[in-house]
């Protein structure tokens, strides 16, 4: 018979390996089950925070200025404006499920604007590209640049250069280096890579009244040809204002770039509604090609346009649809295996306000034969009349718009969903939300290159009584968490890489 002493012998030390050991694994299913743990209730270097960085700063991040991030060899490369208007670039590595910066890629001109007059001039967040080399590409610091640096041969006004670095190493976002190579007038860069490798930097050459061109290179990003002008601006006869544009331009198949806009009515000082001069005044939706073959333009019924194409040629050509008294905010297009384009655009009323007021996410598409009426993918937006903004893709034929919109006071992202119609135009449902935050205003980005289910858009948090803003990667599952040790970073950090 076995003694109380002996018993105890070996009971004390197998009792002590249990609870040791369910300690340790109840550390880690909290760790598991929630990685935003606040740093009060875990070790700092243990919590996790769903934001990979807080020092996204002003205006960050938009649409218009894309890809944002591409996804590449199981690597997500992203970017955004940081402290003083400078660009920052990061990477997240899925399989391994680490981060790697942001670090500073650039100096932006538009950080003088800022220390000097304390204005944040946000028109020159960067463009990312990885070229078939391997090399990182950003675009960055443009809006306009101004006379000092010369004459604009396709338009005038601005602040910062347009400014091109590439990173010193492929795949390796850790060492960047400036070309000057491309027009220092640039303002809203979007940067595309063709299937032969060619690059295609398109932006306006200049402020408000200018063209839109394009700038092509065939050496991987090493030098560029002059600008084209594709659409031009000019000074109106019939009112005082210039016409003025703005774009979106894509991949498309083969040897296209898709190109939707809006028209920007730019009016004189003084001029326009309520004398107030330039406003964000902007009506309708347009929509052409560019063959890179052939560098020529045509319609969607395959007639070849004049370059540059004017207001005159845009209203008769390209038309998708008339917005009238609703004024605008350009979003973004994309096509279908079909090779038909689906647009989004942001319409809505004019209530009196600088920049009209809110607008909601409008979806077009080619049937073929015509341009469908215009659906609204948030109904629930439009009847409280908030703003909503975001990109689209198509899966497998499924058409997903991600959104930033405010429910109450929350700042809400979530995905809607096409749903099929047999009688109708589709409609759009709420899928899923992924991310909510009280008090916050959105910016985000169009949706990554290539992206991976996971690492699908860019998006910060805008409160109002920061400059700096917490910044998340979002994907089907919601955002990417990160240690909170490695997130946080502020004007004065020296946690930056």
């Amino acid at each position: 018979m076995v003694s109380c002493n002996l018993l105890k012998k070996i009971m004390m030390p197998l009792l002590y390996i249990l609870i040791l050991s369910c300690f340790l694994v109840g550390c880690n299913l909290t760790h598991l089950l929630n990685p935003t743990t606040s740093q009060s209730s875990q070790n700092t270097t243990d919590a996790y925070v769903d934001y990979f960085a807080d020092n996204a700063f002003g205006n960050p991040l938009a649409i218009i200025q894309h890809p944002a991030g591409v996804h590449v060899n199981g690597v997500t490369y992203v970017s955004y404006q940081g402290p003083n208007t400078h660009p920052l670039v990061a990477a997240y590595h899925h399989k391994k499920q680490s981060w790697f910066g942001p670090v500073q890629a650039g100096f932006s001109d538009l950080a003088t604007v800022f220390q000097t007059r304390g204005k944040i001039d946000s028109h020159g967040k960067p463009t990312l590209l990885i070229d078939d080399l391997g090399y990182i590409h950003i675009f960055y610091g443009g809006h306009g640049a101004g006379a000092k640096y010369g004459k604009n041969k396709y338009g005038g006004g601005g602040l910062g250069r347009n400014k091109h670095a590439i990173s010193k190493r492929p795949y390796d976002i850790s060492e960047w280096e400036n070309l000057d190579n491309v027009s220092v007038f640039g303002t809203y860069n979007q940067a595309i890579k063709m299937d032969n490798g060619d690059i295609y930097l398109i932006y306006r050459h200049g402020a408000h009244r200018s063209d839109w061109v394009y700038q092509k290179s065939t050496d991987h990003g090493r030098t560029f040809d002059p600008a084209v002008s594709i659409l031009k601006h000019k000074q109106r006869a019939d009112i005082k204002a210039t016409d003025s544009w703005y774009i979106w331009a894509s991949k498309g198949q083969g040897s296209d770039i898709i190109l939707s806009y809006d028209y920007h009515v730019c009016w004189l000082r003084n001029e326009g509604p309520k004398g107030l001069g330039h406003v964000t005044q902007r009506h309708d939706l347009y929509y052409m090609v560019l063959d890179t073959k052939t560098q020529q333009l045509r319609n969607i019924s395959n007639e070849q346009l004049p370059i540059p194409v004017t207001r005159e040629i845009a209203e008769q050509k390209t038309l998708v649809a008339r917005t009238g008294d609703h004024w605008t905010f350009n979003g973004s297009a994309t096509l279908d295996k079909q090779g038909n384009p689906h647009l989004a655009i942001n319409i809505g009323e004019n209530l009196g306000k600088n920049t009209g007021g809110p607008k909601q996410t409008h979806y077009y598409y080619w049937t073929g034969k015509e341009w469908s009426q215009g659906q609204v993918i948030n109904p629930t937006a439009k009847h409280t009349n908030t703003d909503t903004r975001g990109d689209f893709y198509i899966n497998q034929q499924q058409l997903t718009f991600l959104l930033g919109y405010k429910d109450n006071d929350d700042g809400v992202i979530a995905s809607f969903t096409r749903q099929p119609t047999n009688n109708a135009d589709p409609t759009f449902i709420k899928e899923k939300e992924l991310l909510r935050r009280a008090k916050a205003n959105w910016a985000l980005t169009a949706t990554i290159e290539n992206a991976h289910p996971d690492a699908q858009i860019l998006v910060a948090e805008k409160q109002a009584n920061s400059q700096l803003h917490k910044i998340y990667l979002v994907g089907a599952n919601g955002p990417i968490p990160r240690k909170a040790a490695e997130a946080r970073f502020n004007v004065n950090s020296s946690n930056q890489n």
